[in-house]
């Protein structure tokens, strides 16, 4: 196997076990946590962060090790809650907020706010998605212009 192909394997092997660790314990993992998953050195995990942000899979905080969004998880707390299976998960936006549900394969409860009008909300989502309802999601950026900013959006 030549150096790229290791890379590459690495960091499918990495983008795993994040997510696996998301789905296990609803918080992001330190790249310690991740090395451990994996059998490889925290050094080489950063290393395959940063590849993974280059693609748009994960996003990272400034300091580049911890992170911060691998959608549809947040590694930072925010106004969209999931709960699912005795877990509570952060969304990264409303519309993730319905993905962690279907990323996780099992029914789930979303706990957000009506950004106009400050009312809670309530979604049970099941395994054929949310419960009928005349909610409306709304975003202020077109998806297309989502990356300019993606913390922002």
């Amino acid at each position: 196997m030549d150096g790229w192909e290791e890379s590459t394997e690495l960091d499918t092997r990495v983008k795993l076990a994040v997510y696996r660790h998301f789905a296990e314990t609803g918080r992001r993992p330190s790249p310690r946590e991740v090395a451990e998953r994996v059998g490889a050195d925290p050094t080489n995990v950063l290393d395959a962060y940063g590849r993974l942000r280059a693609q748009r899979l994960l996003v990272l905080e400034a300091d580049g090790s911890s992170v911060r969004m691998a959608s549809p998880f947040s590694g930072v707390p925010t106004q969209h809650v999931v709960e699912a299976a005795g877990i509570r998960y952060y969304a990264n936006c409303a519309w993730d907020a319905l993905g962690v549900p279907a990323a996780l394969h099992k029914p789930g409860v979303v706990h957000s706010r009506c950004e106009q009008s400050g009312e809670p909300l309530h979604l049970e989502v099941g395994l054929e998605g949310p419960a009928p309802s005349d909610w409306l999601f709304h975003c202020l950026v077109p998806a297309a212009k989502w990356w300019d900013n993606i913390v922002f959006t």
